[in-house]
């Protein structure tokens, strides 16, 4: 059944000149299917080289979001209209935007995991992979919002002294992973390094050896030559951690009592019979307003820029018209 579901996606892909991008978050079989596979930055950046008039985004709908802000002249398809995120459901624009009214002289740096929206009213956008350059890329004397990630955010904070004003969002898996029982796990694995996303709790990140994106913590499997990792973030990249590394043994960390939360449910909702279904129809389609769009292609021109070692120019203060105040 898996088989002949894919060679039809590969026949649709022909047929319909598209490209699968496929974040490491989602199951196996869809991370096999997929022309490119990566995190998030990774699959901003490979939706704007691609040269095929149709990508299918799986992953979640923020980043076919980014894709087609990019790439306005692509049709952008994702298997399921409900694969959200809690951290774009922790930031509604209205709020957001209230947020950035009462700090009009500071720059705001938010987090590719909202809405595009949410950018539109943003500076510049990171990932966790480009975060600490993008924040490094901001000028010292300017005041910094950082949303919607509030663990992300405290982390960046620490790790280049540098005081922000943080949105109280957070990834509702990376929350649940638990201090006590990796503590606990450490003393069982005591060879095994810690390996944790930016986006779990402080309690969390202080027993990480290693603290990263999904790519940084998928090269350090790659790179250290330790037999067993204890892994904290979704268990999605667990698919490609075993390419790269077969005879390596690797622990979940835990999550507070007998729940295994370690998958997003909303990568989850995406199936190979999903994606053969947005192939033959051309939807669901990603559409945006233009004036969101573009306006939400500044803060992401920017983050292109600054993660390529270039400079760019900053606004002095905050500043959005009564007409596109209407459409956020």
């Amino acid at each position: 059944m898996m088989k002949a579901l894919a060679r039809d996606i590969q026949e649709l892909k022909k047929e319909k000149n598209a490209v699968i991008l496929a974040h490491y978050y989602e199951e196996g079989d869809i991370q096999d299917i997929a022309d490119h596979v990566g995190d998030s930055l990774f699959l901003a950046q490979m939706g704007q080289k691609v040269d095929a008039p149709v990508v299918l985004l799986a992953g979640v709908y923020f980043m076919a979001e980014s894709v087609k802000i990019l790439s306005p002249e692509k049709t952008v398809l994702v298997p399921d209209l409900a694969a959200g995120c809690s951290l774009v459901d922790h930031s509604p624009v209205e709020k957001y935007l209230h947020w950035r009214q009462q700090h009009p002289d500071a720059l705001c740096m938010t987090y590719v995991n909202s809405s595009a929206a949410v950018k539109a009213i943003s500076d510049v956008v990171c990932t966790s992979s480009n975060a600490e350059k993008i924040l490094a890329g901001i000028p010292k004397d300017r005041r910094v919002l950082f949303g919607p990630d509030h663990n992300l955010g405290s982390y960046l904070s620490k790790k280049l002294n540098r005081e922000m004003i943080l949105w109280p969002g957070a990834c509702e898996v990376h929350v649940l992973f638990s201090a006590r029982k990796l503590f606990e796990l450490k003393s069982q694995y005591p060879e095994a390094p810690v390996l944790a996303h930016p986006e779990c709790l402080d309690s969390v990140l202080q027993y990480a050896d290693v603290i990263g994106s999904t790519s940084k913590l998928l090269q350090e499997v790659k790179d250290n030559p330790s037999h067993q990792f204890i892994v904290a973030t979704e268990s999605g990249i667990f698919h490609q951690m075993k390419k790269v590394r077969p005879e390596a043994e690797l622990i979940q960390a835990p999550a507070e009592g007998s729940c295994s939360c370690n998958e997003c449910p909303y990568m989850k909702l995406n199936t190979l019979e999903k994606i053969k279904a947005a192939l033959e129809n051309l939807k669901p389609e990603v559409t945006l307003n233009e004036t969101i769009r573009q306006r939400a292609q500044v803060p992401l021109d920017r983050m292109m820029t600054l993660t390529q070692g270039g400079c760019v120019e900053w606004p002095e203060t905050f500043a959005v018209s009564k007409e596109e105040l209407a459409l956020v």
